[in-house]
C-alpha cells in the first residue's frame, strides 16, 4: 500500500529566522497561504520535471515538464547538450485527442500513482536516437527530433504498456488482453490468442502492479529475437463488485481482487518469437501459488526470473534457457530472520562479465553484494541502508547508489569501486540536502535532484569527479518570479529531533514546524502520520506548501516515524510482523506524550490525520487512547485486513487462514465503538485499492453502536482524492471539522 496522499519529503534541519519588517508583515498578510492556492496552478513547488532520460547518443536530455497554467499536464521537452537550448518536442494539448481512457488504463495509472496527471505521462527513446515513442490519450505516436510526429495507432481501445523493442525494430503493446507486435512502420497484429475475459497476455496482474512495483508483463530480448510474455489466469480470483459511485450515476465493476487468504491469479511465463511463433513455456516449478517478482534478460542471452513463494520468505533466481524453457535455481535469497519477510527491489544489475550486482537485507541492513562464480562479496556494509542503485559504470568499475550512510534524514549519492567496496566510498552530492539521482545506461552521466527545507526540488547534471553542478536542468531558484516567493516571508523552519520509542531504547525521528510562538500562548497540533511499512515520512527535503498553509493557519505540524517504517534496517521494521496496529500505536502515543510536555503546545488540542494506512492508524489510535487526542481524521482506511490484497497483507501479517488471531487483533472493527473523541471519516466512492467496503462496514458498526461521527464521501474518486478543486474542498472540510470541535489556534 503506497498512500497517494503521503506527504513528500520533509523539510531541512533549519533555516535562518525571517526578521520581518512592517512591509514584510503587510506582504505576509496579503499572501497568506490558502488551500485553494496550494493546489492551484502554477505549482508553488515550481516546475516538477518527470522521467528525465538521456538519448542513446548523449546529445539530448529529455523530460516531461508540467505547465504553468495546468500543473497536472505534462509535455515532452528536449535539451540539446551541445547548444544548451531547450525546446518542446511534443505539445500534448495540440497533439492529443482528449479521448477518454479505457477503464484498464485508468486503473493502471492509479496503480502507478499517476492517475491525476494529464498529457504525456511516459515515453521511450528509440535505440538509434531517431526519436521517441509517446503514448497519449490512449494512442501511440512516434516523435522525431526534427518536429515530425507520426501517429502509430488510432483506435477506440487503449494501447497498454507500449514499448519499442530493444533494438527498435518493433512496436508492441497490450490491447484487449492480447499482446500486439508490429515491425516499425507496419500495422501491429496480435501474437497471443484471445482466450476470454479471465485470461490476459502481456499484462502484470493486479498485485504485481499495486504492491510489487512491476507494471509490465512482457520483456524484449536485447537483440529483438524473442519476447518473454506473461500469461495470467484470473478465473480463480475472487470478484469484488466495485460500485464506482459518481455524481450522476453508478458504474458497477466486477473486479478480480485477491483478498488476503484467497486464491491469487495463476501466472505463467512463455518465450516466443516476435511473430508469436516457437512458443515455449518457462518451467517455474510445480507450485503455482507463487509470485513472479522480476524478469530480466541477461548478457548471456538467458532469461532470469525472480520467483517468490506465497509466504514471501524465499526468493529463487531462476536461470532459464529460452529455447527450451528449462530452468535451474541460480541462487536463493532467504528472509533475514524467521519472523521477517523479503522486501522486493529493483536494486540489481547484471554485469557484462557474468556477475550480478544484488541488494539484500541479509545482514540486517539493505546493502549491495556481488555474486560471481557462485560466491558472494559484500560491497557496502554498516548500520545504515543503501536505498537505491543509481547506476553502474562497468568500464571504469564504479557503482553509484543513494543511501543513509551519513544521515538517515538526508540521503546522498555515493560512489564505490566494484573491486574495493567500502574502502573506496566517496560522496558525490552536497550534504544537507535530500538527494536522488538517475544515470544513463553506461554510468557516464549523473542527473541529481535535490531539495531541502527552504528550497524546492532542483535538478542538474553533475560532474562525477567532484559532484559539482555542471548544467542546470531545472534550477527552480526562489527568485522574484517563482510562484512561492510571495509566501517566503511567512515560511517557517522545521525542527528535527528524536524521542524514545515505546520500548524505551529505540530512537524515533520527528519533525515539527511551528507558527511564530508568542509568549504565554499555546497552539494546537496537526499530527500527521502514515505509520505503516514502506514510506519514510521524516526527511530533510522540501515538503511543499501544504504544511506551511497548515502552519499559517495557526497550527503546529508534527510527524513521527515509528518502528516499522523504512530505511532503518530489519530490526526497526520487524515489529510489524503479524502485529499491525500494535507497535505503531504505542510509538505514536509517545509522540503525543512528548508534545504535551512542550510549553507552547495545547495538550488538549492534538488532532490526528492519516490516509490509507494512516487512516487505519487514526482509528486504532483513537480506540486505544480515548481522550489522548482531541479529534481524528481517517482517510480511506483499511478497517479489516481480510479485505486488503494478498501480497501486501500476507507479507506482514501472514495468511489469515493460518493466523486468524493476528487478523482479529489488527482489525479496526471490533473496538470501533470505543471511539469517543470526534472522528471524521473520508473515502473516495470508486476506490479500487482500499475498497469502500472497508468504510461501509465501519460506518454500520458505528451507527449500530450509536457512536456519533462525521463523514465526507467523494463520488467518482478513487484512493486518490485530489484535484485543483477537490483538494481544497478536502482540506477545508478537515479544518472546518477541527474548528467545529474546538481544535482552534489561540486568539
Amino acid at each position: 500500500m503506497r498512500s497517494s496522499l503521503l506527504a513528500a519529503a520533509a523539510a531541512a534541519l533549519s533555516v535562518p529566522a525571517v526578521h520581518a519588517s512592517a512591509d514584510d508583515h503587510m506582504m505576509t498578510e496579503e499572501a497568506k497561504l490558502t488551500f485553494e492556492r496550494v493546489f492551484a496552478s502554477p505549482s508553488l513547488n515550481g516546475p516538477a520535471p518527470r522521467q528525465a532520460k538521456l538519448s542513446p547518443d548523449g546529445r539530448y536530455l529529455t523530460l516531461l515538464r508540467n505547465r504553468e497554467d495546468d500543473r497536472d499536464r505534462y509535455d515532452l521537452w528536449g535539451f540539446d547538450v551541445a547548444s544548451g537550448e531547450w525546446r518542446m518536442l511534443v505539445d500534448s494539448e495540440a497533439l492529443g485527442s482528449g479521448r477518454e481512457l479505457s477503464e484498464d488504463e485508468k486503473m493502471q495509472r492509479e496503480r502507478a500513482r499517476v492517475g491525476n496527471l494529464k498529457g504525456i505521462i511516459s515515453y521511450q527513446w528509440a535505440s538509434d536516437g531517431s526519436g521517441v515513442l509517446v503514448p497519449l490519450d490512449g494512442d501511440l505516436y512516434f516523435a522525431k527530433l526534427d518536429g515530425d510526429v507520426q501517429r502509430l495507432t488510432d483506435t477506440e481501445e487503449s494501447e497498454l504498456n507500449p514499448k519499442l523493442s530493444s533494438k527498435g525494430g518493433y512496436v508492441s503493446f497490450v490491447r484487449d488482453r492480447q499482446l500486439w507486435v508490429g515491425e516499425t512502420g507496419s500495422e501491429p497484429v496480435p501474437i497471443t490468442p484471445k482466450e476470454g475475459d479471465t485470461i490476459r497476455w502481456g499484462e502484470a496482474e493486479f498485485v504485481a502492479q499495486e504492491e510489487m512495483g512491476r507494471l509490465t508483463g512482457y520483456w524484449w530480448e536485447p537483440n529483438d529475437l524473442r519476447i518473454a510474455v506473461q500469461r495470467t489466469d484470473e478465473s480463480g480470483v475472487g470478484i469484488v463488485t466495485r460500485a464506482a459511485i459518481g455524481a450522476t450515476g453508478t458504474k458497477v465493476f466486477d473486479q478480480r481482487y485477491p483478498v488476503a487468504g484467497s486464491d491469487n491469479a495463476i501466472v505463467e511465463l512463455f518465450v516466443m518469437d516476435p511473430d508469436g511463433g516457437n512458443r515455449v513455456k518457462v518451467d517455474l516449478g510445480e507450485d503455482t501459488d507463487i509470485y513472479i517478482a522480476r524478469v530480466n534478460w541477461g548478457p548471456d542471452d538467458f532469461l532470469y526470473v525472480q520467483r517468490q513463494n506465497r509466504d514471501q520468505t524465499v526468493l529463487d533466481m531462476l536461470r532459464v534457457d529460452p529455447t527450451t524453457g528449462e530452468s535451474v535455481i541460480w541462487f536463493t535469497e532467504n528472509a533475514a530472520r524467521e519472523d521477517y519477510w523479503i522486501n522486493l527491489s529493483d536494486n540489481y544489475r547484471f554485469l557484462k562479465d557474468g556477475s550480478l550486482l544484488w541488494w539484500s537485507e541479509r545482514d540486517g541492513y539493505g546493502h549491495f553484494y556481488r555474486f560471481a562464480d557462485g560466491e558472494w562479496t559484500q560491497l557496502t556494509k554498516g548500520d545504515w541502508v543503501a536505498t537505491r542503485l543509481v547506476g553502474v559504470n562497468e568500464e571504469d568499475g564504479y557503482v553509484y547508489f543513494s543511501g543513509t550512510f551519513e544521515d538517515v534524514l538526508a540521503q546522498q549519492i555515493y560512489q564505490i569501486e566494484l573491486d574495493a567496496g567500502m574502502d573506496s566510498i566517496v560522496r558525490v552530492t552536497d550534504g544537507g540536502w535530500q538527494t536522488s539521482g538517475v544515470m544513463d545506461t553506461k554510468g557516464r552521466s549523473l542527473m541529481v535532484t535535490r531539495s531541502k527545507q527552504d528550497q524546492p526540488p532542483q535538478t542538474y547534471l553533475a560532474d562525477l569527479e567532484g559532484g559539482a553542478i555542471q548544467t542546470w536542468v531545472e534550477e527552480n531558484a526562489l527568485d522574484a518570479d517563482h510562484p512561492y516567493t510571495p509566501y517566503l516571508a511567512s515560511h517557517r523552519p522545521a525542527e528535527f529531533g528524536t524521542i524514545k520509542a515505546a520500548d524505551g531504547e529505540t530512537d524515533l525521528y520527528y519533525k515539527m514546524v511551528t507558527p511564530p510562538i508568542e509568549p504565554g500562548k499555546t497552539y494546537p497540533v496537526f499530527y500527521y502520520h502514515y505509520s505503516g511499512p514502506g514510506p519514510q515520512v521524516v526527511t530533510r527535503g522540501w515538503d511543499g506548501a501544504l504544511q506551511q498553509a497548515v502552519v499559517d493557519a495557526g497550527y503546529i505540524w508534527f510527524e513521527l516515524d515509528n518502528r516499522g517504517s523504512a530505511n532503518r534496517g530489519v530490526a526497526f521494521e520487524q515489529p510489524l510482523y503479524r502485529a499491525m496496529g500494535g507497535v505503531e500505536v504505542d510509538d505514536q502515543r509517545k509522540g503525543a506524550e512528548f508534545l504535551k510536555t512542550l510549553p507552547y503546545v495545547d495538550g488538549e488540542k492534538i488532532a490526528l490525520y492519516g490516509w490509507s494506512y494512516g487512516g487505519y492508524m487514526t482509528l486504532k489510535q483513537m480506540q486505544a487512547d480515548p481522550g489522548l487526542y482531541a479529534a481524528g481524521i481517517s482517510g480511506a482506511p483499511v478497517t479489516k485486513w481480510e479485505l486488503y490484497d494478498t501480497h501486501y497483507t500476507e507479507r506482514f501479517m501472514g495468511d489469515p487462514r493460518k493466523v486468524p488471531e493476528a487478523y482479529e487483533a489488527a482489525s479496526a472493527i471490533p473496538d470501533a465503538t470505543k471511539i469517543s473523541d470526534p472522528l471524521l471519516l473520508i473515502h473516495g466512492m470508486a476506490d479500487d485499492n482500499v475498497v469502500f467496503e472497508n468504510s461501509s462496514e465501519l460506518i454500520s458498526v458505528l451507527q449500530e453502536g450509536n457512536v456519533q461521527f462525521d463523514m465526507m464521501l467523494y463520488p467518482g474518486y478513487t484512493h486518490r482524492v485530489a484535484g485543483e478543486n477537490i483538494s481544497p474542498h478536502l482540506w477545508n472540510t478537515m479544518f472546518r471539522f477541527l474548528e467545529a470541535n474546538g481544535v482552534t489556534p489561540p486568539e
